[in-house]
């Protein structure tokens, strides 16, 4: 039956090729009697293959098209043709796919700019880490180029609905990063299959504590067992400071005789100074009574806290508040200042804004009409929130692991 190198030639058919005898050894080879150079590899396990074998820039070469049947006479037919044509024309097939071979996976790609990028210019790096191991998984050993925007547009979807649009939209637009500093860091030639995919429209959001449902907060706050999250939370609230920054705040950036609290870096890449109301200051002394380290809210692995998630529901539902997200304490103390008068610009300097637009505003402001401004927010909110005695804000418990952190 002939062994390895064996060649035949006949008019390739679908009955043809499927009548084809299995070597009993080796492999042979049988040639299409219509196209030039179209060739089927029969093994010995019987597994039928389409090649196209041609001289390329003065050598011989085989180009793999497909396995049989999955790849019908016609449509290798149609390939053979192509190739042949390119090779005409003087293109390397191999060459190209060897070049395709080598474009990286979309974890390697997301490793180089994690590495390169994303650990010197990003705050977020651990959060895009976590994202892109949790939501992109399916398409960790997938090769950037192999990637296609329809599947983008059916997992970004699959996203928005187990998990909500904004995380969607946020992963989408990892991915989409991952992409473009390919194309810089790794000289990634191929298309951005997120490039020209909506995604999902964003309400603005406005949510802020209500005076109705602030007393219901206060008490459910105090009868949270865990000191560090309860200050936490309070210190976000009284500050209205990021969580990044609020779960990385060390005891060395606090000024107790100027009551400032100087955020060494925030999103905007700058340093930030926070006023400390007195109500915040109390809590923080509270927090220093029990404090080992340079952290404020220290995890129980020696760093700062990572995950506020349990808690926060459990605070959640002890108030009966719903829809409300650590995040919208920060917009409670803009809004709460905005209610009792004060200026966007204040609001915007007490809440660390950096936009440009606003930055000749902010730098000609001085820092006491902020702190009056927060002082006076704080107040009311406490008071709204039935808390007795504005120095004594939240009763700070000694009891409580910190199993949240």
């Amino acid at each position: 039956m002939g062994g390895k190198g064996s060649t035949k030639r006949l008019k390739f058919t679908k009955a043809a090729i499927t009548k084809l005898p299995t070597p009993t050894s080796g492999r042979e080879y049988h040639y299409d009697a219509g196209q030039p150079g179209l060739a089927c590899c029969v093994t010995s396990t019987g597994r039928k293959t389409f090649y196209v074998y041609k001289s390329v820039n003065g050598r011989p070469e085989r180009i793999r098209l497909g396995a049989f049947p999955d790849l019908s006479v016609e449509n290798a037919r149609d390939l053979a043709k192509t190739i042949t044509g390119d090779i005409a024309m003087g293109k390397d097939p191999m060459a190209e796919r060897r070049r395709a071979r080598e474009v990286p996976s979309l974890k390697e790609a997301f490793q180089v700019w994690l590495d390169a990028y994303a650990k010197e210019h990003r705050k977020s790096w651990q959060a895009d880490e976590r994202q892109f191991n949790l939501y992109l998984r399916r398409f960790h050993a997938r090769r950037l180029n192999t990637i296609r925007p329809a599947e983008v547009a059916l997992w970004h979807n699959e996203v928005g609905q187990r998990h909500g649009r904004y995380q969607a939209n946020r992963v989408f637009q990892l991915l989409r990063t991952v992409y473009r500093k390919a194309k810089l860091l790794l000289r990634y030639a191929g298309p951005n299959p997120c490039e020209g995919l909506r995604q999902f429209r964003e309400e603005t959001r406005d949510r802020f504590l209500q005076a109705d449902e602030l007393p219901r907060f206060f008490a459910a706050l105090a009868q949270e067992p865990n000191m560090v999250l309860q200050g936490f939370f309070l210190l976000a609230l009284l500050t209205g400071a990021r969580e990044s920054n609020l779960r990385t705040m060390r005891w060395d950036e606090v000024n107790w005789d100027l009551r400032q609290w100087r955020i060494p870096e925030t999103k905007a890449g700058v340093p930030i100074v926070v006023p400390l109301c007195q109500p915040a200051i109390e809590a923080l002394r509270k927090l220093q009574e029990f404090s080992i380290g340079q952290w404020v809210f220290p995890g129980p692995d020696g760093n700062h806290i990572k995950r506020q998630g349990p808690a926060w529901a459990r605070l959640l539902k002890r108030a009966g508040l719903a829809d409300l997200r650590l995040h919208d304490l920060r917009r409670s103390l803009g809004s709460w200042q905005a209610i009792g008068g004060s200026s966007l610009s204040v609001i915007g300097k007490s809440l660390g804004h950096t936009s440009l637009s606003a930055s000749a505003i902010y730098a000609r402001l001085s820092f006491d009409p902020v702190r009056e401004s927060v002082e006076k927010a704080t107040a009311a909110m406490l008071a709204a929130g039935n808390v007795v005695n504005g120095a004594v804000v939240v009763e700070v418990t000694k009891t409580g692991g910190q199993d949240d952190g």
